[in-house]
């Protein structure tokens, strides 16, 4: 099988799924912009060959490198950077080679949050209302049909980023005067808690493996305030949550993937509503915290999906794993040295955040991993306790 990886180098830990396709007698063939003397030894070592571009937005450049790589290796199979950001460069490729996988005809129902919604109606799950909005006339509309707070977010994003929750006139006003000029979609605001459904699927949409996380407050909250931030793994999976999370995966035909879809559960009603699909691994560790809430290897498995069309590992979520960020400029109560030495048994991997991801994810990260759940939560708030001076 010949592999094409767009960017292996980032993030920093996708490098495991190159080195477990390599394993298996898989040619892995890197294509990025990053000089190939900047990628780390353990990315080297596993890639079959390596072509570098100037530019990774110019489509001409991509294609010359996959004309290339066919050229030396013979057809292409897959093509994959498992990062949101290139979904739509992928399956244009895709489908200018006709390599397995999505396409450029099938990508934007994964990229629009208004056309999203129209998938989840279909799947019978409850979304919040949505509507795009290009003036400020339209939106103050909605906003009469809707009620403040609102939150207006770009149609095709990434994250949080440039996402806003608007409480009065004024903060409307200064949305209009200050967004990018990009498509916005405004959403009625659904107070509740965020819960996601994360997972794997084989070539026909099985879902081989799924698991749920939920988080100590909303991501816009921690992207545009800067708050400290933990979430965790599940160990058993609310009956609602997986029913509509196996719903959307199916009204969205995710196939031989990973999957990452995101809900709340309203506070006022108690039920699920459906978020935004992401098809892509959960950001940030999250790939290593399913191995360490399983005590499995989900590198070694996708590779096993994306060769053999084969999971074998068995799981049964004996943990629960926990996220707990740090930022630079605050003080805390509790060293780093303290916290390794309080929690050697329950740390399970800690190390700086890049810069692209600190807004989110905290300039330091904890992975820590624990049976019961009164444990992780009582660690998260020992690493997040301030100093009073």
């Amino acid at each position: 099988m010949n592999f094409v990886f767009i960017s292996p180098h980032f993030p920093t830990n996708f490098y495991h799924f190159c080195q477990r396709l390599n394993r298996i007698g898989v040619k892995v063939l890197g294509l990025s912009d990053e000089p190939y003397a900047h990628l780390r030894q353990e990315l080297k070592n596993v890639l079959t060959e390596y072509y570098q571009v100037h530019d990774m937005h110019n489509q001409e450049e991509l294609i010359r490198a996959l004309g290339y790589f066919t050229h030396r290796h013979g057809k292409i199979d897959r093509i994959d950077s498992l990062n949101e950001y290139w979904l739509e460069t992928e399956a244009l490729l895709r489908t200018d080679f006709n390599i397995f996988g999505i396409k450029a005809d099938e990508i934007k129902k994964f990229k629009s949050k208004s056309l999203m919604k129209e998938y989840y109606i279909k799947a019978g799950v409850p979304v919040a209302r949505g509507k795009i909005v290009s003036k400020l006339k339209e939106a103050q509309e909605w906003i009469h049909e809707t009620g403040y707070p609102v939150v207006a977010k770009p149609d095709i994003g990434v994250g949080a980023a440039k996402t806003y929750k608007i409480h009065n006139k004024k903060e409307l006003l200064s949305f209009f005067n200050t967004k990018p000029d990009v498509p916005y979609i405004m959403e009625e605001f659904i107070q509740g808690k965020i819960f996601t459904f994360d997972g794997l699927t084989d070539r026909n949409g099985k879902a081989v493996f799924y698991t749920s996380h939920t988080y100590s407050q909303g991501i816009m909250e921690i992207v545009n305030n800067g708050a400290d931030v933990y979430y965790y793994s599940l160990r058993k999976i609310p009956e609602d949550l997986e029913d509509a999370g196996k719903k959307v995966l199916k009204a969205f035909c995710v196939k031989e993937r990973f999957f990452h879809f995101e809900f709340f559960r309203s506070s006022k009603t108690k039920k699920i509503v459906a978020l935004e699909v992401n098809i892509r691994p959960p950001g940030g560790f999250t790939t290593d915290m399913f191995n360490y809430a399983n005590d499995l290897d989900i590198y070694s498995e996708w590779a096993n999906i994306m060769v053999y069309d084969r999971f074998t590992a068995k799981y049964n979520r004996p943990y629960h794993c926990c996220y707990i960020s740090r930022k630079f400029n605050r003080m805390y109560l509790h060293s780093h040295h303290d916290i390794l030495n309080k929690f050697e048994k329950q740390l399970c991997h800690h190390e700086a955040i890049s810069g692209i991801f600190s807004a989110a994810l905290g300039d330091y990260g904890y992975i820590v991993r624990s049976k019961n759940l009164s444990e992780i939560i009582s660690i998260a708030e020992y690493i997040h306790q301030k100093s009073q001076a």
